[in-house]
């Protein structure tokens, strides 16, 4: 029983809270599941049977390569699949941030060892620093340092990339198949240089046994720096091939703001020459203007009484053409903006994220039938510290959700479906959040800026 208690505690749990610690700072990001605090706990309960199951066959097999290395893979599928409970993710992007926080672990654990058996190695030559006495200060204390120095330099970026990035299946699977390798070999070298160790764990009676096992240690350093590096890539090629989605969707939309404004000035020139056909025949029937007569021409004239004021002046030019072109459509745009807020974004940014939002808007209501359902409500107000973004509409049909986002129900993916992501990605750049929902015929989307340091 004691043994069984010791291999629980230091072993099997150590590993476990070392992962879910890289866990945590990896996945915060990613879109939770519905009852997400009921799943965590369950779901690491059910881990934490497991892994007394794991001590037990630790004990009799736990001595074997094979036998330890089938019980941390074992353990490493079962987070996985905790994992993928908790978050409504695809697989590949739950396989993807597990496998980047399972090779950040063991890098911190086998550059703990590389100091370690380096410091045993200065001791047995008459000097250094006796570890022994203070192991588990030291382990803790550097695994933590380790732990916010990769998370500063990189988790934090995948964290906030991974849920809008498309994975490189090849180099997802390399990544994989070597962390895989490397958990092996792990193992295989725990299990025979304790075998050949006296007293402590890295303690060697010959310098060459030191040398092997430093050897060893670097090599599983490279392989989960390598993983590492694997993802670093797949996220940089996610973000230049966002950037050049970005920039042939900006080329789009420049098209399409061209043929509102040419159908805006076309209208108003058809309004004008009805104006002047009206005074002239009034003219020339050589009486003044009736009631009736003033009132055709107001209501002519009204469409451009859609000036819409924000107190931004980019917002007022943008609002006040995406409501002539709803007059001319018989589509109702409501907005309630405050736009003074809204100055911290840069203007091409605060330009294409409006202009998405209210096209995207203006695309799903122009396909509902009745015309009591065309409205477009759009509100820009500050909430203490934060800024909320809300804007809804009405729509025919039905959405499908992929990683938070609508998919686009146009058959072409390729030169449609951008505008949300164009969104999202500003929306980031800023640091604050998206979300998009359906409620019954009515689309919901809500951002949330941090007004606070701006």
């Amino acid at each position: 029983m004691e043994n069984f208690l010791f291999t629980y505690c230091y072993i099997m749990l150590e590993f476990l809270f070392g992962l879910y610690l890289f866990y945590g700072m990896t996945l915060w990001n990613l879109h939770r599941a519905g009852r997400f605090w009921l799943r965590l706990i369950l779901g690491f309960a059910g881990v934490l049977a497991l892994t007394g199951a794991a001590s037990w066959v630790y004990l009799f097999w736990g001595q074997s390569a094979l036998g330890r290395s089938a019980i941390y893979i074992v353990l490493f599928a079962a987070a996985i699949a905790h994992v993928r409970l908790c978050f409504d993710e695809p697989f590949l992007t739950i396989l993807f941030c597990c496998s980047v926080a399972y090779a950040a672990q063991n890098l911190c654990y086998k550059l703990y060892l590389t100091v370690v058996c380096a410091a045993e190695l200065l001791r047995f030559s008459g000097g250094g620093f006796p570890f022994d006495v203070y192991s588990g200060l030291f382990h803790h204390g550097f695994y933590v340092a380790a732990a916010l120095v990769l998370y500063r330099l990189f988790l934090r970026r995948v964290a906030r990339l991974a849920a809008s990035c498309r994975l490189d299946r090849q180099m997802l699977s390399l990544s994989v198949v070597v962390l895989l390798i490397t958990a092996i070999l792990c193992s295989v070298e725990d299990v025979y240089f304790a075998r050949l160790s006296i007293g402590w764990e890295n303690q060697f009676e010959h310098t060459a046994l030191f040398v092997l096992r430093q050897s060893g240690n670097l090599f599983s350093v490279t392989c989960c720096a390598i993983v590492l590096l694997l993802a670093w890539r797949t996220i940089e090629q996610r973000e230049l091939a966002q950037e050049v989605e970005y920039l042939q969707h900006t080329i789009r939309q420049s098209q399409r703001q061209y043929e509102i404004s040419r159908d805006t000035i076309e209208r108003i020139n058809i309004k004008c020459h009805d104006i002047k056909y009206q005074i002239a025949s009034l003219a020339a029937q050589g009486r003044p203007l009736g009631p009736d007569a003033v009132c055709d021409l107001e209501k002519a004239i009204s469409i451009y009484d859609t000036r819409i004021e924000t107190h931004n002046q980019l917002l007022d030019v943008l609002l006040t053409e995406k409501s002539l072109y709803c007059e001319q459509n018989g589509i109702q745009l409501s907005c309630m903006v405050d736009g003074e807020k809204l100055a911290f974004l840069e203007s091409s940014d605060l330009y294409c994220l409006f202009g998405n939002v209210i096209d995207n808007a203006l695309e799903a209501v122009a396909a509902v039938p009745q015309r009591e359902r065309r409205i477009i409500n759009l509100v820009v107000k500050a909430r203490g510290s934060m800024l909320l973004i809300q804007q809804d509409n009405y729509f025919d049909g039905t959405l499908t959700f992929q990683n938070g986002l609508p998919l686009t129900t146009k058959a072409d993916t390729s030169c449609h479906g951008f505008g949300l992501r164009s969104i999202q990605m500003i929306v980031h750049k800023y640091d604050g959040e998206l979300t998009a929902h359906v409620d019954g015929d009515v689309f919901h989307l809500n951002i949330l800026f941090s007004l606070a340091d701006r």
